[in-house]
Parts: C-alpha cells; structure tokens; sequence
C-alpha cells in the first residue's frame, strides 16, 4: 500500500504555485520517509468532476520518488498539453492520483490473439513501442476500455498506429501500479 505523503507531496506541489504558504521541504522529506530517495517511475493524473484533466508520468525510474512526484504533479497541472494550465478555481473539484509504476517487462507474444490471452484486464498497463512510436495505458483506463482488443486497439491510436502493427509484431511491455487518490478538500501542510 502506498504511503498517503506521496499524494499530499503532488498537492502541495501543485498548490505552491498558487500561493507561498504551501513549501516542499525535501531534506525534511527524506529525513521522514528514506524511501523518496529511492528511484523511481510515477504518474500523476488529475481529474475534474470524475473527467481527465491532466495526466504526466515517467515509464522508467531516472529519479527519486520525490522528485519524480513534484514533476509530474506540476507537469499534469499546468503541461499537460491536451489541457489549460489549471486554475486555481478548479481546485475544489480536483482529485489527484499518484501511481507508481513496477519495472515494464517485455510480453513476449506469437501473434495477436495471442497477445490478447496474455493482457490480464484491471491489472496490467501496457507499453506499445514500435519503430519510434509509443503510447502507454495505465491500468485505469481499463475502466472505460474493458476487453483486451479494445485496450490494445485504442492503445495503438495513442501511439499513433493503426491497430494493423500488430502484424508487425510491435513491442509490448507490462508493468503493473500502485495508486492512491484524494481530492484537494484534504489538504494537510507538509
């Protein structure tokens, strides 16, 4: 179970923009809770009244936890760019996830049906690589995109590619998450 610091961390990240009451302490982090030095991949998706509002993360762990958090969380806000920046009236109706990410592993699959047998839906996000292009669905989106085929075909759009790739035997990585949500409502000082 993931710690709740990692979700008062993004928002108070966000929040710092708004107003300079609200600080990031790291050294004072680290000292309270050692594992936000460790690396590692997280994603932050914000959701207004139940509907994305910004979504930022990193597949492969290239910093700490902490730092990975502030990042995405301050990415998701305001660099989204599907989205406006966040305003600080939205905040209200604002519930932030934090995800963090296992190491992708590669799926090694014969064919597409194949493939299709080995996704395990509600648990596994999925990396689709091929020739340069990439998409990635975390395994939250299998609460809009419920079967296998579906997931893969709308994940080859995200990345770019016609659902046909798959006769090209694209690169397929599973990882699995760990999240934890909250709204902006609780909000306690670091």
């Amino acid at each position: 179970m993931l710690d709740p610091v990692l979700l008062q961390i993004a928002k108070t990240a966000i929040l710092e923009r708004f107003h300079t009451f609200y600080k990031i302490d790291k050294e004072a982090l680290y000292k309270a809770y050692p594992f936000l030095e460790e690396q590692g991949a997280t994603f932050v998706t914000l959701k207004y009244d139940h509907h994305l509002r910004g979504c930022i993360g990193s597949l492969v762990a290239h910093r700490t936890l902490l730092e990975d958090v502030i990042s995405n969380a301050c990415s998701a806000a305001f660099q989204d760019p599907r989205f406006h920046p966040l305003h600080e009236r939205e905040l209200s109706n604002i519930f932030v996830e934090v995800s963090v990410l296992s190491v992708p592993q590669l799926l090694e699959y014969d064919d597409f049906e194949d493939l299709l047998q080995k996704v395990v839906p509600d648990i596994d996000g999925l990396i689709l690589n091929h020739k340069g292009q990439q998409g990635t669905f975390l395994p939250q989106v299998w609460e809009e995109l419920k079967s296998p085929k579906e997931f893969l075909e709308h994940l080859c759009m995200k990345a770019g590619l016609s659902p046909i790739i798959f006769e090209e035997h694209p690169s397929i990585y599973r990882y699995r998450v760990e999240a934890i949500e909250d709204s902006f409502d609780a909000i306690e000082a670091l």
